[in-house]
């Protein structure tokens, strides 16, 4: 048996990937050790390839191929220089996920993983694995988290972004899905179980949290979260938040720590 370890990549020679011992996982690096720039999938838009993981042992560097920007998360709170580490001993433990076009970084809490490599618009982290959903109609995930910018029909104010994408947000992960597939059911009803300001990356936002219960299965909660942007643009960002209710969905403590882990990307950990 191979033991567990870097070893080139059978289908991308150029790049090594990390064996477990049992089977390949989806961690990648260069031969020289540093961290391989995301590949979106195929059919993937520029705004899924725009954003970028960032590792706790990872590095300050410029991937060549990616353009992506991979730094150590202990310098960017430390606010001090980060060195190279061409030596990685393990597969990267991310922490952070990097949204480049809305400038801001949010953390990746435990069970989640980036979804840079997701064909979906959008989407920059979901939990670990998939399962059947509860009306048979596919496959779902417990959660999904997103970000955007605002459009016009959104409004301008936090608030008034905020109360316009939840409902969508709810029809969207629990009502008629992709392709309009209902993979719960339906929504049955929904109840406003947090509304208000909240400060967000040094700004002041506004949320809006639904618990919606559904036809099939246990349903879930669904939050529209609006702040200001940090990347310059006028409109608000809008981060969207959909976690599976019942034992299986992770708890809402990750919605709030994501939340208030939220940071503009300038290197400044307090925004």
């Amino acid at each position: 048996m191979t033991p567990p370890g870097w070893h080139r990549d059978p289908q991308a020679p150029h790049l090594e990937r990390w064996w477990d011992g049992r089977a390949w996982t989806e961690h990648l690096r260069t031969p020289s050790g540093l961290p391989a720039p995301p590949t979106p999938a195929a059919g993937a838009s520029g705004r899924a390839g725009a954003v970028a993981l960032i590792s706790a042992g990872a590095v300050l560097v410029t991937a060549i191929a990616g353009g992506t920007t991979v730094l150590r998360t202990d310098e960017l709170r430390a606010g001090t220089d980060a060195t190279i580490n061409t030596a990685p001993t393990g597969p990267p433990s991310p922490s952070l996920v990097v949204d480049r076009l809305n400038g801001i970084s949010l953390p990746v809490p435990s069970g989640w993983t980036s979804a840079s490599r997701l064909a979906q618009d959008d989407i920059v982290m979901t939990t670990h694995g998939t399962y059947e959903c509860p009306a048979g109609t596919g496959r779902c995930r417990h959660g999904e988290v997103s970000s955007r910018t605002a459009g016009s029909a959104d409004g301008g104010s936090t608030r008034t972004a905020a109360e316009r994408d939840v409902p969508d947000a709810a029809e969207t992960a629990y009502g008629h899905g992709p392709g309009g597939r209902r993979p719960f059911g339906g929504i049955r009803s929904h109840q406003v179980v947090r509304a208000g300001r909240v400060a967000v990356a040094g700004g002041d936002g506004y949320l809006v949290r639904w618990r919606v219960r559904t036809a099939e299965g246990p349903g879930g909660y669904v939050q529209a979260l609006a702040f200001p942007s940090h990347s310059g643009i006028p409109a608000p960002v809008v981060v969207r938040f959909v976690f599976d209710a019942g034992p299986d969905g992770p708890p809402l403590s990750d919605m709030d720590a994501i939340t208030s882990g939220i940071r503009p990307v300038d290197g400044n950990p307090e925004g």
